[in-house]
């Protein structure tokens, strides 16, 4: 079995991944849309008997251009490599965009990184696909060079969910900041998953009877803040049903960071240092402030109790959604 190879600094492709089909875009949250460019992607390679590889590019170009303004990123890099690699993909190009690469030619790109870097067999992209400087290359653009260069080139259309609307990385962003986590993932086609270092915490939890796992998720993370019923993945793969706090706790903290505190059922154990996932299945309720701790913990007994019987009857949306959020030998 291929070792699935993760490239972030465009070193020298493998000579057994050279010639593959290549699948071409962002993909930030590998949602239901990119999902159907990238299983186009990967039925050509299976077709042509060659490897499927996806090219994106990191950092986003708009952290790039518009430094001020943070992207709230769906999936960041590791998470994002970790679902391509099980969809089936060979590998991951992460080509490292800055302002240099902005200014290269569409000519040049097609040159430099798809014939003498990737040596392209197939591309596949998006209809509304632009490279290059000014985003002079387009889908035009790309045929032509295909056809000069000897590479195929599949355009896939907007994909577009049951209600007939284009599925975007942005109307997803805009669910999860009104905490609509399961919306989100009818049209991420998996629940929403954050990866993170267990941190020490004030263990004020441990106190009340409810140790908690903390996470310290990026600042521009913009899901609602709440309680929310999960699944919690060791970095051993490990999964347990959980119930998750994200905010600033203002009962017991006046001028605190936002944390996400995952109270991890039926485990007891030191995750401290560990890089684990929250995969988030609903939104219970908002954050509160209490009078007092008493009925704090009154209240968290009542969140477990239905984060406990909303995940009893959970089943996995699609193949990813199995590998991320629910034990291997789980099928959708």
């Amino acid at each position: 079995m291929t070792v699935f190879h993760r490239n972030e600094t465009r070193e020298p492709l493998p000579q057994a991944l050279r010639g593959g089909v290549i699948a071409i875009g962002n993909f930030d949250g590998v949602h239901r849309g990119h999902q159907s460019v990238l299983n186009r992607a990967l039925e050509e390679a299976q077709a042509r008997g060659v490897p499927a590889l996806v090219l994106t590019f990191e950092p986003h170009p708009r952290s790039v251009f518009r430094p001020d303004q943070p992207v709230f990123r769906l999936t960041p890099a590791p998470l994002k490599a970790r679902i391509l690699e099980g969809m089936g993909f060979s590998a991951v190009i992460e080509y490292p965009f800055d302002r240099t690469f902005s200014e290269l030619s569409a000519s040049d790109f097609i040159r430099s990184v798809l014939m003498d870097w990737l040596h392209a067999s197939h591309v596949v992209t998006g209809f509304d696909f632009h490279f290059g400087k000014g985003r002079e290359g387009g889908p035009a653009f790309l045929m032509a060079a295909g056809g000069e260069n000897g590479f195929g080139v599949t355009l896939v259309d907007a994909f577009r969910d049951e209600n007939a609307s284009v599925v975007s990385s942005s109307h997803i962003r805009g669910l999860l900041g009104e905490g609509d986590v399961s919306e989100a993932a009818g049209l991420l086609g998996y629940r929403y998953t954050v990866e993170a270092e267990v941190i020490d915490g004030k263990k004020l939890g441990r106190t009340l009877g409810y140790p908690t796992a903390n996470m310290q998720l990026p600042p521009e993370v913009e899901l609602r803040n709440g309680i929310y019923a999960v699944r919690f993945r060791r970095a051993d793969g490990s999964i347990n049903d959980g119930v998750a706090s994200f905010g600033k706790r203002p009962t017991v903290d006046s001028n605190g960071i936002a944390l996400l505190e995952t109270f991890v059922f039926d485990f007891s154990g030191d995750l401290y240092g560990e890089i684990c996932s929250v995969s988030f299945f609903g939104h219970l309720r908002d954050e509160l402030k209490f009078d007092g701790l008493d009925p704090l913990v009154v209240q968290m007994k009542q969140d477990d109790a239905e984060a406990r019987a909303l995940l009893s009857g959970v089943k996995p949306l699609s193949m990813i959604d199995s590998k991320i959020a629910f034990a291997s030998d789980t099928n959708p």
